[in-house]
């Protein structure tokens, strides 16, 4: 019997990077190198509530600390988002300064629909300023271009 799954690669590609962004966190580990960025990239957004939340909850019960209002912004966590992200959720957590757009017009994701990048500025989920911060101003910042 196999304890992950061969297929698809959840568990093996996915998972770990979750779980990166919360060790380096709760490590506090942005703190010890304040010129570095963290990119988490190719994993969606969807998971940013759940991990803000956890976090905040383990770091109030087991080291009484309280995690900051802008984690993400304080702590230079950027991520990658999808366009059929639920982007509006998932701005409540993240704020809007610290997620770009992943494209991998090599892949047949969603990253490589080329029309839904207008769409994301079209759809009115999000104002189209933050959808430019999306695009454009935090790929920017977090590649130093």
């Amino acid at each position: 019997m196999q304890l992950f799954e061969k297929e698809g690669g959840f568990a093996q590609f996915k998972l770990p990077v979750l779980s990166s962004f919360h060790t380096l966190v709760y490590d506090g580990i942005p703190q010890k190198f304040p010129g570095l960025k963290f990119g988490f990239i190719e994993v969606r957004a969807q998971w940013i509530p759940y991990l803000i939340v956890d976090l905040a909850k383990r770091l109030e019960k087991k080291r009484g600390k309280t995690l900051a209002e802008n984690i993400m912004s304080d702590q230079r966590l950027y991520v990658a988002c999808q366009t059929d992200d639920d982007l509006a959720s998932i701005l409540k957590y993240s704020g809007e300064n610290n997620l770009l757009i992943g494209s991998d017009y090599g892949h047949v994701d969603t990253s490589a629909e080329i029309d839904a990048l207008r769409k994301m500025k079209t759809n009115g989920a999000v104002a189209p300023e933050v959808i430019d911060k999306i695009l454009w101003d935090n790929p920017k910042t977090f590649y130093n271009i």
